[in-house]
């Protein structure tokens, strides 16, 4: 019967579609009736029966495969309530405990904002509907959303409110770990507000920049402003001293106005800007280098008919990552400033708080991507079993969450000791080690990043590939965490002038310091006390040995010293922690498992030669050989 009443309704004429299969228009009032019993109409059963006709778009499978869960990212995170649960005194840890709602917002509603200022990009507006230049640059809601939350959370103002002594940049930082990979990028303008906060605190100059302080630190929505970093420009990158072009100009009443072309302009949507320009006197004439510049305030502001006082929007920056973040070209023509400050030395607080702001950024994004993956190997079926039933793919894994581990427990160690510093209890040890560490823990961090997540992403398959995942964007997104803030060779000399300003003090406290922390007497880490030992020695060795030779030998090993001071440290920051009497088998595990690399790869290379004085010429033929 049914047969017969499909070949009836298809040669009646079909004119419409259902799941994949022509389906006729006719009403027939017989088919529309329930057969007795069944509850069903002829129609009903004729089009089930239809669908298991070899019709081709019919047979597509039922197979979907589920998407990895983003759970709490803090009760998902062992070694940071370890850490948390090791170090902080009571009252702060209690204090900690009341912000679980809190991380369960972030993970079911704030990742969502995230992924929304992901989609949806900043966008810039040079005119409005009437002609009139207004360079507005216009943010998503979500990015809006962030800076509320941002100032109630008070993740720039738990920094300086002190409530926790020693341990308030460990509580803050702890806050921005969790945070920072759902915050689609927002945590970037927190690094400079927070760094603008330090430059203005260590200056310590009056109205108005104090009340930008207070806003910078506030838990207000509606008076929090954020700041931004106006300091590259077309010749500058890194070397500020010798590329910035912008000059200063005196005005009758005492200020500035400030002319010239910013290249690179972070969180352009900034209340704020600390920016570095040149001062000129009366003539027009300005002085070179370093000791011609100067660091100013400015408010970004605009006029009653919508127009930025002193400034042009050129174009906003088309980035591989971050596109969350509005980046700019700025044309500065008369931008009012504040009085001068000290340029260079100014920003050496600024450059600290953010270069630690970039390496907890690295570290939670190696958390992150190692979370999702954990949880999609419990969902993913290759090859007959679970992907959490292969053991190569569970050895991919425990590498990855090695090298996070490692990463976080520095990161952690050098805002303990910025914490130290700001309450006044860091000792001589504290302040070497802090200075010394700085730009390693940014390097290094800034490298493992872009390593683990991209190891993170191939644990998708070809679903880390695909844009609407959101996966890539953790990638694209960790990329520029070796870039900003120096590059990995420009922190590397950065480490050289930290030992030679010091007359070698930060690596005596470096050794000093490393030691007491290898030595341990638990027998299951032997082994790894052993390595970091052993790689001390070694590292002592190759300092002695640098010290008898030309600068030019240093600067060839630059890069591969900052690497062995980070590894070693690690190490032993891997061994203390797994020596506490609260640890777990995990933790030994990730200690021997660091240790089994080259901790201490400057004295590998060094035996081989490699900072020989004729490598740089020998490099150079290599790189421009041409055929002959």
């Amino acid at each position: 019967m049914h047969a017969a009443l499909l070949s009836r309704r298809v040669a009646g004429g079909c004119r419409r579609v259902w799941c994949g299969i022509p389906r006729p228009l006719v009403h027939i009032r017989s088919a529309s009736v329930a057969e007795p019993g069944t509850g069903r109409s002829d129609e009903d059963q004729l089009w089930e029966a239809a669908s298991y006709l070899p019709f081709s778009r019919a047979r597509i499978g039922s197979f979907f495969q589920e998407r990895p869960v983003l759970r709490n990212p803090f009760l998902e995170d062992a070694l940071l309530r370890g850490y948390l649960s090791r170090h902080l005194p009571q009252e702060v840890r209690k204090e900690h405990s009341c912000t679980q709602i809190w991380f369960e917002r972030v993970a079911n509603e704030v990742d969502g904002w995230g992924r929304e200022c992901e989609v949806t990009p900043p966008q810039l507006v040079h005119f409005d509907p009437w002609g009139r230049r207004v360079d507005h640059i216009v943010t998503s809601p979500a990015w809006k959303r962030m800076k509320d939350f941002s100032a109630r959370e008070g993740l720039v103002a738990s920094g300086y409110e002190g409530s926790f002594w020693e341990w308030s940049r460990v509580y803050q930082m702890s806050k921005l770990y969790i945070f920072s990979p759902s915050s689609g990028l927002y945590t970037c303008p927190l690094a400079m507000t927070d760094g603008a906060a330090k430059v203005i605190q260590s200056i310590g100059v009056s109205w108005p920049v104090d009340e930008a302080f207070k806003r910078l630190t506030t838990r207000q929505p509606e008076l929090f402003w954020t700041s931004g970093q106006w300091m590259t420009e077309r010749q500058g990158g890194s070397d500020v001293a010798s590329g910035t072009e912008t000059v200063a100009v005196p005005q009758s009443d005492g200020s500035y106005k400030l002319h010239g072309f910013k290249w690179f302009t972070s969180a352009t949507d900034a209340d704020m800007t600390l920016t570095l320009a040149r001062v000129q006197d009366r003539t027009g004439a300005t002085t070179p280098g370093s000791k011609g510049l100067s660091l100013f305030y400015a408010e970004v502001s605009r006029d009653e008919d919508g127009r930025l006082r002193g400034i042009e929007v050129q174009r906003l920056k088309d980035k591989l990552g971050t596109r969350q973040m509005p980046t700019a070209e700025l044309l500065l023509d008369g931008l009012p400033l504040s009085e001068e400050g000290r340029g260079v030395a100014s920003i050496a607080n600024m450059l600290t708080i953010t270069r630690i702001h970039n390496s907890i950024s690295a570290a939670a994004a190696m958390r992150r991507v190692v979370q999702l993956a954990r949880d999609y190997a419990t969902r993913r079926t290759a090859f007959g079993k679970l992907l959490k039933d292969h053991p190569l793919h569970m050895q991919t894994l425990a590498r990855m969450e090695v090298e996070t581990r490692g990463a976080f427990l520095l990161v952690m160690d050098v805002c303990r000791l910025l914490g130290r510093e700001e309450c006044g209890m860091a000792t001589q040890l504290d302040t070497h080690l802090l200075r010394l560490l700085t730009p390693v823990v940014k390097l290094y961090t800034g490298k493992q990043a872009v390593a683990v997540v991209s190891e993170g992403l191939e644990s998708f398959g070809g679903q880390g590939y695909i844009e609407d995942t959101g996966l890539p964007g953790l990638l694209r997104d960790a990329q520029v965490l070796s870039i900003w803030e120096g590059t990995t060779n420009v922190l590397s000399l950065d480490v050289l002038r930290c030992v030679a300003r010091s007359s070698g003090m930060v690596l005596e406290a470096y050794f000093t310091h490393t030691k007491v922390r290898g030595a341990s007497s638990v027998s299951s880490l032997a082994p790894a006390v052993k390595a970091v030992d052993s790689a001390l020695s070694e590292l002592q060795k190759f300092v002695q040995v640098a010290a008898t030779r030309d600068p030019s030998y240093l600067e060839l090993a630059a890069r591969d010293l900052a690497y062995s001071l980070a590894r070693i440290y690690m190490g032993a920051l891997l061994i203390d922690h797994a020596c506490w009497k609260g640890a777990s088998p995990s933790d030994t595990y990730a200690a021997l498992r660091w240790c089994e690399q080259d901790l201490c790869p400057v004295m590998t290379k060094q035996a081989r030669g490699c900072y020989d004085p004729s490598t740089p010429p020998l490099d150079a033929a290599l790189v421009y050989d041409r055929p002959t």
